[in-house]
């Protein structure tokens, strides 16, 4: 028998099939698994078989992120950088500092701002204007559903107080209609639109920045949820067509082909052709992107009855489905005729649903296809709706870093969603026990794109290191169901059938962290870190004391 070129022992191995098996030993050859077990697999041991001595260390399938954008925020890692802090203080400090390294930038770009630093949410104009008055400043904020930008940037674009408000968004305006320099979600293409576009040379290093990243973090494959080029938003189809013709990229991406709303059914004609185009070595782009709604904390994700105001009374608002609920039916039926993937963004009660039945209407006029559609973020779900994701075949794609008690949930969500749709926040735990395959993402770079510190918080439902009760503990994860969502459930999402378990045959996507989590107590889960990270049998990353 030839030996293998691979071989870890000295540690448990959770391989995470069906029955959640656990093995003492794995060996790789040629890229892929050729045995999972225990001392029979030593016998594939040779002369110049690499021995990895897990010195109890867990190893696990490589972490999948299912909703992700990499490019993005790769390509901010080297921009104006408000992440880590909620001090507005430290804002306009770290602004200024960016402004004066960098004085030949015609614009000020950047972002990472939390809505929970200022007043209602909102930024003003007026605070950029003290730091910097003579250039342009536009910084989206952490969830990149609003941006915030100075005067000169107003101007730039045309903004007035006779500006209106685009369909899809809203300018945010002091008492006498003059814009206050806050733009919610469609409103930023605005502006947006008057950026200096990113060069071919900076997106691709920020791929190559982020795939280092992610590869630190256990991360061997994710589906890219935004390869737009419109609705205001850069397109990164160049630099993974690039990475991947060039063997640059390590690991395997998922594009999602962005669907603009201001179109109908005649893009897809686009999009098959992008499909083809798109499609070549690790890089496979057969999902479109459906953008259903905004986000709650802006009061723009679709809900099925008004937001309240501050005094708990309803309001005329429901937030805003993007594209139509009848005309989203037939778009899902013939993108699932023609086996795309659909990738929806649904994160109110309302959009869930719309999402469910055009889901329901592409099963009807098609039948049952291998088609895998998946919806993130369910932020609320209505109850009646959880039970159709296992009816339909549709995966609960979560993002469990958000199920958490944090100022933007406590300050500027619960409080307009009342407290029984304030119940209904990310039902992980209901959606297991229904029977929905659940698949894992970050948002990254809306939020940190560790899987550790995601399942972290589906278990717990704290974030780590904060000092606060469980938020609805009812529906946190057992740590097994978490770390499967992160493997097996994303590959799954991901149409990586030979990923996401550990079995002879799959591709050799792994990681091994430096501890055994199954140890430790719950709450210690964010203290494990990722020692190595293998793709295809290559190790791509190895801590210090790996």
């Amino acid at each position: 028998m030839t030996d293998a070129d691979l071989l870890f022992t000295g540690g448990p191995i959770l391989t995470m099939d069906a029955a959640r098996t656990w093995a003492s030993a794995l060996a790789v050859r040629d890229g892929r698994i050729v045995a999972v077990g225990h001392r029979e697999v030593h016998d594939l041991r040779g002369p110049r078989t690499e021995v990895v001595d897990l010195r109890g260390r867990l190893l696990l399938p490589g972490f999948q992120d299912a909703h992700i954008h990499a490019v993005m925020g790769g390509v901010e890692l080297g921009q104006c950088d408000l992440t880590g802090t909620t001090d507005p203080r430290e804002y306009l400090r770290r602004v200024a500092a960016h402004a004066a390294a960098h004085p030949d930038r015609e614009w000020i770009v950047g972002g990472g701002w939390s809505m929970e630093s200022f007043d209602g949410g909102v930024p003003t104009r007026a605070l950029l204007d003290e730091i910097v008055p003579d250039r342009p400043v536009y910084l989206v904020n952490r969830d990149h559903h609003g941006a915030w930008a100075n005067t000169r940037a107003l101007e730039i674009a045309g903004i007035t107080a006779a500006t209106p408000d685009p369909d899809d968004g809203r300018i945010e305006r002091d008492a006498d209609g003059v814009p206050g320099g806050a733009l919610q979600e469609g409103a930023m293409a605005l502006v947006a639109a008057h950026l200096p576009p990113t060069t071919a040379e900076e997106r691709l290093a920020g791929l190559l920045r982020a795939q280092d990243l992610l590869h630190s973090l256990g991360i061997t494959a994710w589906q890219d949820a935004m390869l737009a080029g419109t609705d205001g938003y850069p397109d990164p189809s160049g630099a993974y067509l690039t990475a991947a013709r060039d063997g640059l990229l390590t690991a395997t991406v998922i594009g999602a082909l962005w669907w603009a709303r201001g179109r109908g059914a005649e893009q897809i004609d686009d999009l098959l052709d992008r499909r083809e185009r798109l499609t070549t070595g690790r890089l496979r782009c057969s999902t479109v992107k459906i953008m259903q709604d905004g986000v709650a904390e802006n009061f723009t994700a679709a809900m099925t009855s008004p937001y309240l105001d501050a005094c708990g009374c309803a309001t005329a608002n429901s937030g805003i489905s993007f594209v139509d609920p009848e005309a989203l039916k037939g778009y899902v039926t013939a993108l699932d005729a023609l086996d795309f993937q659909v990738h929806f963004h649904a994160l109110g009660d309302r959009a869930v649903r719309e999402a469910l039945n055009a889901v329901q209407a592409a099963r009807a006029a098609n039948g049952r296809r291998d088609t895998r559609p998946h919806l993130a973020h369910l932020q609320v779900v209505h109850p009646d709706d959880v039970p159709r994701f296992r009816a339909l075949g549709a995966t609960a794609n979560i993002q469990p870093l958000w199920a958490a008690h944090e100022p933007q949930m406590d300050e500027l969500t619960i409080p307009f969603l009342g407290p029984e749709r304030a119940a209904w926040q990310y039902p992980f735990g209901d959606l297991l026990r229904s029977g929905a395959v659940l698949a894992a993402g970050s948002d990254w770079p809306v939020s940190s794109p560790d899987p550790l510190e995601g399942i972290h918080v589906a278990v717990n439902r704290v974030a780590p290191g904060a000092d606060e009760k469980p938020f609805l503990p009812d529906q946190a994860l057992d740590l097994t169901t978490a770390l499967a969502a992160y493997t097996a459930g994303s590959a799954y999402v991901n149409h990586l059938d030979d990923t996401g378990t550990l079995a002879p045959g799959n591709k050799a996507d792994l990681v091994v962290l430096d501890r055994d989590p199954y140890e430790n107590p719950p709450e210690a889960i964010s203290e494990t870190r990722v020692a190595m990270t293998y793709t295809s049998g290559t190790r791509v990353y190895a801590s210090p004391d790996a």
